[in-house]
Order: structure tokens, then C-alpha cells, then sequence
């Protein structure tokens, strides 16, 4: 890494543990017995210590979707040619996409980066360019990055997070579009985590049983010709991932870095994040996981993040849909938390009234 990424180095931001503790003792005053709303409590107390508030303010969610292509593809591990991601990309930009319908409804703003997608035509209109190359080399034969790329990744990344905050963001959701990067996720997962391509695999955008089994033989293959990455994250990014996930990897770092919750997706997404909390460890402090992928690398992920994730409604779309999807859960949180009566305010006895009973 070159002095262009010295802000890797950067340990998260701290959090106001007083005001956390302010926010559990306001939860014990409120109508209703202890612990009865269960993780909703939990979300405002966490909130709470991110903010820096004895109440904190419903999030306002800003969601950027990173978007590439890999060359991986050329080992058949995909149902879809590529040319899909570029379209899809357009679709993001003119609003038919999932992802822009769930911002709407959430009045969040939505910004797409182009990282680096095969030519199809021109950029479509809205839609930030970096301009990496025409998608990542295939991994199954070279490194997936150059150490340039990465590091612009990372620092597209960077920048993304940066933005939102500028904006007036509460909460930064982070989405990607890349057909074939659930086989980059799962290879980044499997040499981080030293696991098997076998655990982690899945259909992707829905391949048969005979499919995922050549997409873990693939996996298995790319393991043992990057094998010299040993034990680092970072290494394992730039040789099987891609760009749209360094990307991710690099906004939900630099999001903990300046004091800005991370509602995480799902497992591409929690990929990133994986990579983020290696590289520094107080960056799980900012992350909310915002549901359970169907695709089955997810919970091996999960459960080495110790994620306890918000929904779980069998989604594996991607794109930031299902961390759209639990914005709410956050806000009636904090409208909860703050709304409610206390039982002194409410004339309610605390001890023998039986409230919720």
C-alpha cells in the first residue's frame, strides 16, 4: 500500500459509552416491562452510544451501490453473461431497479458507482464513474487487481462514505451489482477465514447443484494459486475479490472511522465488512447487519463477525435491498425509545402495575 491509503491505519471512532448508558436507563423508566420491545431496546441503546444522545434521532439513510465485473466469469460460474451488470447498472440510474424503489420510500438519497464494468455504450446519466478497467482479471488464473486498483477501490470507497456524511446521512447503506461476486465473496471468505469452498458456495443468481459444484471446484483452485496471501485480509481482497466489494470494503472502513453507522447487506456486503473488522477491529462497533441471506456462505460470515442479523425474509438480491428493508426497524426504534412515557411521566407504578401483562 502506498501513502494513499495511509488512512487504512485510522482506528475507528470511539463511542459515547455515557450516553449508551444514559439510553439503558431511560429503557428501565419506560412503560412497559423490561426488555418486552427485546432488540428494538437494544437498537436504541446501541444508537444511542453511535450518535452520542440519550435519545437518538431516526437515521436517515444514504445508500451507494458499487458496481463491476469480474473475470472470473470466463470459468462458467455464472447463469448470466456480464453484459447484465452494465444493464443493471443503467436500470439503477433510470429508478426500475429494487434498490431505488426501496430509497424512495425511504426518502434516502441513492448514488451509483461505476467501478469498473465491460464497454457497453455510453455511462448512463447520474452514474459516478471510476473507471478502474473493464472488470477485474480472472482470479482463477492471476490476481484479480493490480495493487492500483485496489487501492483506488478503496479509496472510491473512501470517498463514498465521505459524501454521504456531507450529505446529512445518519446511516450509510452500502449496495453492489457484479454478475459473478458471489464467487469473489466466497473466495475472499474462504481464504480469510481458512474455509472451504464447499461451506461457502451457493447458487448466486441461481445456479444448479452441478453449478455450485464447479463454483467451489473454481474457488478451491483460486485458494491454492493465491495461497501466499497467507493470513491477510487485505491480500485476499486484491487477489479474489472485486472491485465493487473493495469498494464496499473501503466506505463501511472509512464510515467507522468518522463516526458513521453501517447498516450492512447481505453476504456480499458482510464480506466487506469481514475484511473492514480485520483490518481494523473496532469498525464492527458502527455495523448493524440488516438480515439473513439465503445464500449459504452468509451465516459462516455472520457468525465469524458475531452478527446477530435484523431480518431474515430468504433474500439474496443484493444491490443494499435488504439493509433498505430494515431502515425501519432502526427509526421505529428510536421512535420508541423517545416517545414513550415513562411511568413517572404516565402516573404508572413501575413495580406492581403489571404493565404489558
Amino acid at each position: 500500500m502506498t501513502e494513499d491509503c495511509d488512512w487504512l491505519n485510522v482506528p475507528a471512532a470511539p463511542l459515547d459509552a455515557g450516553a449508551g448508558a444514559r439510553a439503558r436507563a431511560r429503557q428501565e423508566c419506560l412503560t412497559k416491562p423490561p426488555g418486552s420491545l427485546g432488540r428494538l431496546e437494544t437498537l436504541a441503546e446501541r444508537l444511542a452510544g453511535l450518535q452520542g444522545r440519550e435519545c437518538p434521532h431516526p437515521p436517515q439513510p444514504w445508500i451507494t451501490v458499487f458496481a463491476g465485473d469480474h473475470g472470473v466469469v470466463a470459468e462458467g460460474i455464472s447463469r448470466f453473461p456480464q453484459a447484465v451488470t452494465g444493464q443493471m447498472v443503467a436500470n439503477f440510474a433510470a429508478g426500475g431497479a429494487a434498490i431505488a424503489v426501496l430509497a424512495r420510500s425511504l426518502d434516502a438519497g441513492l448514488e451509483i458507482i461505476d467501478l469498473g464494468t465491460l464497454p457497453g455504450g455510453p455511462e448512463p446519466e447520474g452514474v459516478i464513474r471510476a473507471d478502474l478497467g473493464p472488470g477485474t482479471a480472472n482470479f482463477a488464473r492471476e490476481p484479480a487487481m493490480t495493487p492500483t486498483q485496489l487501492e483506488r477501490a478503496l479509496n472510491t470507497g473512501r470517498q463514498a462514505a465521505e459524501r454521504a456524511r456531507q450529505g446529512g446521512a445518519g446511516l450509510f447503506i452500502g449496495g453492489e451489482m457484479g454478475i459473478g461476486n458471489t464467487t469473489a465473496a466466497a473466495a475472499v471468505a474462504c481464504g480469510v477465514l481458512g474455509a472451504s469452498p464447499d461451506a461457502l458456495a451457493g447458487p448466486g443468481t441461481g445456479l444448479d447443484p452441478a453449478g455450485v459444484r464447479h463454483k467451489a471446484e473454481v474457488i478451491e483452485r483460486a485458494l491454492a494459486l493465491h495461497a501466499e496471501a497467507g493470513d491477510s485480509a487485505l491480500e485476499w481482497l486484491r487477489r479474489v475479490g472485486g472491485f465493487e466489494i473493495a469498494g464496499l470494503t473501503g466506505a463501511f472502513l472509512a464510515s467507522a472511522q468518522i463516526g458513521q453507522p453501517v447498516l450492512v447487506d447481505g453476504f456480499i456486503a458482510s464480506t466487506a465488512a469481514l475484511v473492514a473488522t480485520r483490518l481494523c477491529p473496532g469498525a464492527g462497533d458502527w455495523f448493524f447487519y440488516a438480515h439473513r441471506s439465503a445464500e449459504p456462505g452468509h451465516d459462516r460470515v455472520l457468525e465469524a463477525l458475531g452478527a446477530q442479523p435484523l431480518l431474515d425474509l430468504g433474500m439474496r438480491l443484493g444491490e443494499g435491498s435488504g439493509a433498505a428493508t430494515a431502515v425501519p426497524l432502526l427509526r421505529m426504534a428510536c421512535e420508541l425509545h423517545a416517545g414513550m412515557a415513562t411511568f413517572d411521566e404516565a402516573g404508572v407504578a413501575d413495580d406492581e402495575s403489571g404493565a404489558g401483562a
